[in-house]
């Protein structure tokens, strides 16, 4: 943070004789054409807000394919929005899932450049959608009620205003560059209450990885690089131990193993290996444009040598540098994949508590929930050993949600943060940086951005439920529920009650793909109904005649007459017909969670009771 100012100062003098260009029309502008920069723009655009991208690169996608991550970590159960939709544009392009396992790390993998032409070609199909590639941010200030952006293309200084600002930058520059508080390294455990986290905080990021992608040129081929300088075969010597996809502490040592842990379709290999491989320990969140990319430089070799240890010292000399992936000189990915970011001090921190036990919590995070993730906390410290130990095994955690509130930095109006450096701990940012998460927040942060747009409203009056139902419009996600997909006819109706808390999901830490469960078909109690209806109608604050019976429609209307004494056997038949629930709409019929979740949903509705940033009723 300590350079930009200074170098957004030498540049605005330098290009102040430069004529000035101005984007008209512009409602929303986004700084990053990322994972979430580019799902921010599509879900902006569909719902009619004029938005522009400024990406450095002349690509589109970021860490899924300009940084080369093209191994989905997490979601395979829980595609949601933008990411279902990118998926089955793979599913499309390659004919099927089955078609995209092939690395044992991920259900599914694919080539980074075919990533980057589905999203090139999606944005092209959004008519309110415009991306300007390779430019580069200067200035941005917020005047007279709207944002003017400075930005660099082609050597010429332009300018461009918005109503909305969006960072999705790789390491949060802008946020930083504007003044917000925010968080960068290690959190201590009293920071946000985290037992696991250390002592005391640091400035330790995760590492990072220069991605490559490896071709087969096949049998025969040499395609050995020059020996990159500074290379020690002993640095790489336990990259084949642990490469084993049942147990990661086999003392198997099975080269192809490690290879295939990132195989691509078409005889390609991702390297993205954190055991003595590619990965490095580098923090260069603070430094200048210049000073980053000089040191960059060493994270480049560092990949390099564990290419030319891959080829020369295991024997892999048919494997090669790919040439139709990235369009560099060097052939190596527009961007390193950075794990981590700045985060910034938002009007919701969303901490481990809230991760692990969601509905026991102070506040009712789960509420807001506009992205869901699934991926266990998975941190790379390998490559710095003064970073204090974290026991990750340990921290067991169910699939989660994503509060509206981490978008949001404190006391903001008009600009919002995506990707990695939303309102987050540490210790959580191990699970939500992945990438479908990184998507769903970018489609979030479209969505809350177009929402208080169309409406003319600040980011502070912007209604958590309008920006939700923008999202389910679009199939995404708003309650991590495995078991009620968005092909379900009734998944909006649970996605809402779940949203709302009347019925709760149940969480189970499971592998590297962690679970939520609604139980559909699981019968409720009277008393779990009406414990769940209390807090949003005060009619049940004082109501006790529900006992731990099952839930019949009987009672069931009898409850609901608390709030709807107009209630009568008639609308539930209609009802039950029209949604076409399952079983008779019989009284003494015992109901399934689903059938109460739809008839919750049309008959109370109470997802349209207001929520505030904490997931609060406004007028219980």
């Amino acid at each position: 943070m300590k350079h930009l100012p200074s170098i957004i100062l030498f540049l605005s003098f330098l290009f102040s004789s430069v004529s000035v260009f101005s984007q008209d029309g512009t409602q929303l502008l986004i700084i990053g054409g990322g994972a979430s920069g580019t799902s921010a723009g599509i879900q902006a655009a569909k719902m009619g807000v004029k938005t522009v991208i400024l990406e450095e690169t002349t690509w589109l996608g970021g860490m899924i394919t300009a940084a080369g991550v093209s191994a989905i970590d997490g979601n395979h159960k829980l595609p949601s929005g933008i990411w279902g939709e990118f998926r089955e544009k793979l599913y499309a392009h390659y004919g099927g899932p089955s078609a995209v396992g092939t690395g044992w790390v991920s259900n599914t993998l694919f080539e980074p450049s075919i990533g980057n032409g589905i999203f090139q070609n999606w944005v092209k199909e959004e008519k309110n959608l415009q991306v300007l590639f390779e430019t580069t941010w200067q200035k941005a200030v917020f005047e007279n009620g709207q944002w003017v952006v400075q930005y660099l293309e082609k050597g010429k200084l332009k300018t461009i205003k918005a109503k909305m600002l969006i960072d999705a930058t790789e390491l949060g520059d802008v946020m930083a560059s504007l003044g917000y508080k925010y968080y960068v390294g290690m959190d201590s455990q009293d920071r946000f209450g985290e037992v696991f986290a250390p002592a005391k905080a640091n400035d330790i990021v995760q590492d990072l990885t220069y991605v490559v992608v490896l071709k087969d040129f096949g049998n025969g081929a040499d395609k050995t690089i020059p020996k990159p300088k500074g290379y020690d075969p002993e640095i790489f010597a336990c990259a084949c131990n642990h490469a084993d996809p049942i147990s990661f502490d086999s003392p198997q040592n099975d080269c192809q193993k490690m290879l295939n842990y990132g195989k691509l379709p078409n005889g390609k290999y991702m390297i993205n290996w954190p055991n003595c491989g590619n990965d490095l320990y580098m923090n260069i969140i603070e430094m200048s444009p210049f000073e980053r990319k000089k040191a960059l430089e060493e994270a480049k070799l560092h990949s390099l040598r564990f290419i030319y240890y891959i080829q020369n010292e295991l024997g892999y000399k048919n494997l090669g540098l790919a040439e139709d992936e990235f369009q560099t000189n060097d052939k190596l990915p527009f961007v390193p994949y950075h794990r981590e970011s700045r985060r910034i001090a938002a009007e919701t921190m969303f901490s481990l508590p809230y991760v692990l036990a969601p509905y026991e919590q102070e506040m009712a995070f789960y509420r807001t929930g506009i992205a869901v993730g699934d991926y266990t906390i998975d941190h790379h410290h390998k490559m710095n050993p003064s970073a204090p130990e974290i026991d990750f095994i340990k921290i067991r955690v169910p699939s989660y949600n994503i509060p509206m509130g981490s978008l949001i930095p404190k006391g903001s109006t008009h600009f919002i943060v995506a990707e990695k450096s939303i309102g987050v701990s540490n210790i959580v940012n191990g699970a939500s940086r992945l990438q479908p998460v990184v998507l769903g927040i970018g489609q979030a942060a479209g969505a809350l951005a177009a929402t208080a747009i169309l409406k003319d409203q600040n980011l502070q009056e912007v209604s958590v439920r309008n920006v939700q139902q923008n999202l389910l419009n679009k199939k995404a996600y708003l309650m991590p529920f495995m078991d009620v997909s968005a092909a379900h006819p009734h998944f909006d109706a649970v996605q809402k009650i779940g949203a709302t808390g009347i019925l709760k999901g149940f969480g189970v830490p499971y592998k590297w793909a962690n679970q939520t469960w609604f139980y559909p078909e699981r019968e409720i109690s009277e008393f779990e109904l009406v414990d769940g209806l209390r807090p949003l109608y005060s009619q049940f604050a004082q109501y006790w005649d529900a006992s731990g019976e099952p839930l019949t429609l009987g009672r069931l209307v009898e409850i609901l007459k608390v709030v709807r004494p107009e209630l009568n056997e008639d609308d539930i038949k209609m009802i039950w017909q029209n949604q076409k629930l399952t079983g008779s709409p019989i009284f003494t019929t015992k109901l399934e969670r689903l059938n109460v979740a739809v008839l919750l949903d049309i008959i109370l509705d109470p997802f349209s009771i207001q929520i505030d940033l904490n997931g609060f009723p406004k007028n219980p």
